[in-house]
């Protein structure tokens, strides 16, 4: 059944009170086709809806509801409905829900949750925003290195129900310093009598408190870790951060450069739920400023405007040459802030990606030299050197716009900035200028105009 569908199915049910079946139905569905279903309805039937969870089945899909929707259904709930569901999250749910909810629904949960709670929430929203601290849970599986398996495999069973994630468990000092890991399967397939200290990894690849989420996502792609552990800067084991929220951060980070190569503010909100006005104004500051920079390619065109008078054939060729710089010059940027961002290339490599950019635009631009020779000469036979310029101009404009192409992502990374400002936008703005420039130079020089 289409989700659709199943949503006309589930109203149906709720207007005929049919809460038994709707109930069974809901126990058949996981939590992230149940969040779907709540995010589509209207706040009263979402709330009934919810309500018919089970109390665990109902923190799992609270967790995956849009920041929207959880503060209505918390303006909604009763202290106790509330303070059940608040017992159920995970620490680093509970903490990423908080900051996106306004303040005074945050004071109400705040209020709710017991002491314990509440200073470990109020010590996670401390942390720097989009930091390892704030993305970590302290849900996390922890042994001392002198229990034998059999006692580490009885703790687990006795008190690893309420932790994120059992698979790997990190060995603490008493005072809680890291000093190694130890997977479940190694546990299980070592002898009842061998101590933990001999079965741990001391090797332990850790993160800070205050590093940034790309860094800690880097280290997941690298390692292909589940888990990596938090702390602080003394070395004392503070909380993990799990893989499913590190895919969460890869996808934010993804849609973030996606919006900044597109030439937009990034926006925290998906499309449809963004209002008109905010789209127009994350869009309004770049798009003014490319205008503005497009001023100097109507310099250009003014300084060379003789040229084009003498040769109106010119003319019909500009489309071609800035497409095609514009074109080549968005390839070699986006290969180039990729690979910037998989860590695959580094500042110190900027001279090598340069060489590199500038034989493949040698190739490319001769190819694409050749052919356009080859179909003018066809069309003007009779203009012989105004192909010939045209097909010199369209080889410079390949390479110039490799060339900066691939240098713009290394400056902005020079002044701090990210490098995914450098793309599409920027690099045609340019490359516009530059190509027109080059062409009109040409001719000038050849067709002595």
């Amino acid at each position: 059944m289409r989700n659709m569908e199943k949503i006309d199915q589930l109203e149906a049910w709720l207007d005929e009170n049919r809460y038994l079946a709707l109930r069974e139905e809901l126990e058949n569905l996981d939590e992230v086709e149940i969040s779907e279903i709540i995010d589509e309805l209207p706040s009263a039937k979402a709330l009934k809806i919810f309500r018919l969870l089970k109390k665990d089945q109902a923190a799992e899909v609270f967790a995956e509801l849009e920041p929207g929707i959880q503060g209505k259904i918390i303006h909604e709930m009763t202290d106790r409905e509330l303070e059940v569901i608040l017992d159920e999250m995970f620490v680093d749910d509970l903490v990423d829900m908080l900051e996106e909810l306004p303040a005074s629904v945050v004071t109400r949960v705040l209020e709710i949750t017991d002491e314990h709670t509440r200073g470990t929430i109020n010590r996670f929203l401390k942390y720097p925003k989009d930091s390892a601290g704030s993305l970590m849970t302290s849900e996390y599986t922890s042994l001392k290195k002198d229990l034998r398996v059999e006692e580490a495999i009885a703790y687990l069973r006795s008190f690893g129900h309420d932790n994120e994630t059992l698979y790997s468990c990190y060995v603490v000092a008493d005072d809680r310093t890291l000093e190694g890991v130890v997977t479940l399967r190694t546990l299980l397939l070592a002898s009842d009598e061998a101590l933990v200290e001999s079965l741990m990894d001391s090797e332990v690849v850790s993160v800070s408190t205050d590093l940034d989420q790309e860094h800690v996502a880097d280290l997941f792609m690298k390692y292909d870790f589940m888990t990596i552990p938090v702390v602080d800067s003394e070395n004392h084991l503070v909380g993990i951060v799990t893989v499913d929220d590190i895919i969460d951060v890869m996808r934010e980070e993804d849609t973030e450069d996606f919006e900044k190569m597109a030439g937009t503010l990034p926006s925290d909100k998906p499309y449809l739920k963004t209002s008109v006005w905010e789209l127009a104004k994350n869009r309004m500051g770049w798009l003014t400023i490319l205008m503005i920079s497009g001023v100097l390619t109507g310099n250009i065109l003014a300084h060379f405007e003789h040229a084009f008078i003498s040769i109106p054939l010119l003319v019909s060729f500009i489309p071609m040459l800035t497409d095609t710089g514009g074109n080549s010059g968005s390839q070699s940027s986006t290969l180039v802030i990729r690979g910037m961002v998989l860590n695959e290339i580094k500042f110190s490599d900027g001279l090598k990606v340069l060489w590199k950019e500038f034989q493949v635009s040698l190739m490319a631009g001769a190819f694409l030299a050749l052919i356009t020779y080859l179909r003018l000469i066809y069309s003007y036979p009779d203009k012989p050197m105004i192909v010939f310029v045209v097909a010199l101009s369209i080889q410079a404009t390949v390479i110039m716009a490799k060339l900066i192409g691939a240098l713009l992502p290394f400056a902005a990374k020079l002044l701090r900035a990210d490098p995914a400002i450098m793309a599409a936008p920027m690099i045609t703005t340019i490359v516009d200028a530059g190509s027109l420039f080059v062409y009109f130079y040409l001719a000038h020089l050849i067709l002595g105009i």
